[in-house]
């Protein structure tokens, strides 16, 4: 298994005479936190009066790589340290900014900025600490005006590992949670683990796997690991986007860019047109739609779907203000179509990396709707 830190209670205030820093910033998704990720806290109380850790991928829907809301992380961490080390500690809500890295880099900035402590004497001295494990710490290059803090990784701990444990069955993760969780997990996050499994939101997400399942066997006998091309339309009109509701998993229940996988034979705003004639019924014409055409951009996060490594080619159609909103014929067994007002527009509500590639376009600041 290799080094672990195992701990039976939490976490005690260290003594400050090290203390170098006034403020180490840690960043991560802590889905779960583990005890890699409570090693670093630790070395951070030691080395500063406080630390910030900034959960990311806050606000954003449940899926199989996000199980996790944030109040809920936020609770398992604090639940691994006592009152006085606690006291220094801040977690705080960070929304993910997938295609604008300086729009997360500000966010970041912001947020450091408010919660880091004052000294009216000198600059504050703050640091970005952290593991270093490949892709996953690229964001310590990213803040040249404060130092780097890497710390030793925790070898055989792997967030995405417990969470390929956890989702298989009731019975294997309960099996898991009662033999070897402890080698991975703090005792507070193996019981609230424990708790969630038995959650209507935990037997939404194994139906998710086992539906990912089946689609991964349908393509285990290709050459080579499948890349799928759909597209999206994001189509906004005096200060709606046009949206679906999803019927099935994945993503059921929750709001979704109209759009669909490509046919071999179309090209792709061919593609795109067809899915808002045919899944949403749209009633604008397509030499309308045409000349509303204001952007194209192709979408290509490696996680974006949890179906398979999957590339979005995305059209934004901006309308011609108008006091009708155009009509939507429903399409029976279809996805529900509507309008809805870009206020309205919540992160956790939105399918995949929706929300972000309506970011993009339209330019909503990350701490758009409160976030």
């Amino acid at each position: 298994m290799g080094q672990t830190v195992q701990q039976e209670e939490p976490l005690a205030a260290p003594q400050q005479d090290s203390v170098d820093f006034d403020c180490l910033v840690f960043i991560g998704r802590f889905q779960p936190p583990h005890l890699g990720h409570l090693a670093v806290i630790h070395q951070a109380l030691k080395r500063a009066r406080k630390v910030i850790v900034l959960v990311g991928s806050a606000w954003q829907a449940r899926s199989l790589r996000n199980p996790w809301r944030f109040e809920e992380r936020s609770g398992m961490l604090r639940s691994a340290f006592d009152d006085e080390s606690a006291s220094r500690l801040e977690f705080v809500p960070l929304l993910d900014a997938l295609y604008n890295n300086d729009v997360w880099v500000s966010d970041v900035q912001r947020k450091v900025r408010d919660f880091a402590p004052p000294n009216l004497t000198r600059l504050p001295r703050i640091g970005l600490i952290g593991a270093r494990r490949g892709q996953s710490s690229y964001y310590l290059s990213l803040f040249p005006q404060w130092e780097s803090v890497s710390v030793p990784m925790v070898e055989g701990i792997s967030a995405s590992q417990i969470r390929e444990r956890l989702f298989r069955s009731p019975a294997a993760a309960l099996d898991y949670l009662m033999t070897t969780a402890s080698h991975d997990l703090p005792p507070g996050v193996v019981s609230n683990v424990q708790a969630f499994i038995n959650s209507d939101a935990y037997r939404l997400l194994l139906e998710e796997q086992q539906l990912l399942d089946q689609y991964r066997e349908a393509w285990s006998q290709a050459p080579y690991s499948p890349i799928f091309v759909t597209v999206n339309a994001v189509v906004v009109q005096s200060g709606h986007v046009l949206l679906t509701r999803r019927r099935s998993s994945p993503g059921k229940g929750l709001f979704a860019l109209p759009g669909g996988f490509i046919n071999s034979h179309e090209r792709l705003l061919d593609a795109c047109l067809r899915e808002l004639r045919e899944r949403v019924r749209l009633k604008v014409p397509e030499p309308v739609l045409k000349g509303s055409l204001r952007g194209q951009r192709l979408f290509d996060e490696p996680h974006r779907s949890s179906r398979g490594r999957t590339l979005a080619e995305a059209f934004y159609f901006a309308l011609r203000p108008e006091q009708q909103l155009p009509q939507l014929k429903p399409v029976k067994g279809g996805d529900q179509a509507r309008w809805v007002a870009l206020a309205d527009l919540e992160p956790d509500t939105l399918f995949e990396d929706h929300f972000f590639i309506i970011q993009d376009f339209l330019g909503l600041p990350a701490g758009f709707s409160g976030a």
